[in-house]
């Protein structure tokens, strides 16, 4: 298989799981959107969530026993070494894969009751994804990138080309937005991988390692971005093994061998301002 065309299937199974085609049969009309969290409920509730994998005859257990709540409008970052089980953490929490054991609920709604279909939507309008990888079709435009999770929503074209370049603009990045991944920087990519995220308007904003890739320079960029976006009251949650990334977050949660050993509360966040040093 050809690699844009991998990247057409791994971007479909992300935002519509095993039934693409009973996401593309229905139609806005079809969505009816979930109660907002109480403020007694968190937004994210975790409890006793373990993740196993079985490598031959041995045991793997990259989440061991976590709770964890968060609440809407937090900026939370999960800190660990390669191996801590945080990127086993996203994924669940983004509901890219299920738990061994344990509890997951969004908004209350518990996970593990939830069908393909159900966990497809929530994939593509409730949580906004962004990798270290950007994940990009190479071959369309920043627009066209940015539009993908409105098309398998059925959002008519011009109302997706109106949304897609909003959330460009939101990124300083609509003056761009004809060009190809090719012909943009890292920074850039990134920041159309943000755009895409954002065009659904998630709960959730979901980051990978978003500095991964980049050199400090445009890390701060990323992170302005961030930055800004959470003093909008978007609900952000970032995983780094960096230190100066995780201290930009309210909040740090420290995973070491698949358990949380420790959270971290922040009343001053690093500003992007003294971030590597204000290089």
């Amino acid at each position: 298989m050809s690699e844009p065309l991998q990247e057409v299937r791994n971007l479909s199974r992300m935002y519509l799981g095993d039934y693409d085609l009973w996401r593309l049969s229905k139609t806005p009309d079809d969505y009816r959107p979930p109660k907002p969290p109480t403020p007694q409920t968190p937004l994210i509730e975790v409890r006793g969530l373990s993740k196993i994998y079985q490598m031959g005859t041995v045991q793997v257990r990259a989440l061991d026993e976590v709770d964890l709540d968060i609440a809407a409008g937090e900026y939370v970052t999960i800190m660990g070494p390669s191996g801590s089980g945080k990127s086993t953490l996203m994924n669940l929490i983004g509901c890219l894969d299920t738990p061994t054991s344990g509890s997951y609920r969004l908004a209350g709604e518990l996970i593990s009751e939830l069908d393909d279909d159900q966990l497809a939507d929530i994939r593509n309008r409730r949580i906004g994804f962004v990798f270290q990888t950007f994940n990009l079709l190479p071959r369309a435009t920043a627009l066209s990138n940015v539009e993908l999770p409105l098309i398998y929503s059925r959002i008519p074209p011009a109302q997706r080309a109106e949304q897609a370049h909003r959330a460009l603009e939101e990124v300083d990045l609509a003056d761009r937005m004809d060009h190809r991944p090719s012909e943009l920087s890292g920074g850039e990519r990134q920041r159309v991988a943000i755009a895409r995220a954002l065009v659904t308007h998630p709960s959730i904003l979901l980051a990978d390692e978003p500095t991964g890739n980049l050199d400090s320079k445009t890390g701060v960029e990323i992170m302005h971005v961030f930055k800004r976006l959470h003093g909008t009251g978007q609900t952000i949650i970032v995983v780094t093994h960096d230190p100066e990334v995780s201290a930009m977050g309210h909040r740090i949660l420290h995973l070491h061998d698949g358990r949380l050993i420790r959270e971290e509360s922040r009343l001053k966040p690093l500003t992007t301002s003294r971030l590597y040093g204000s290089r």
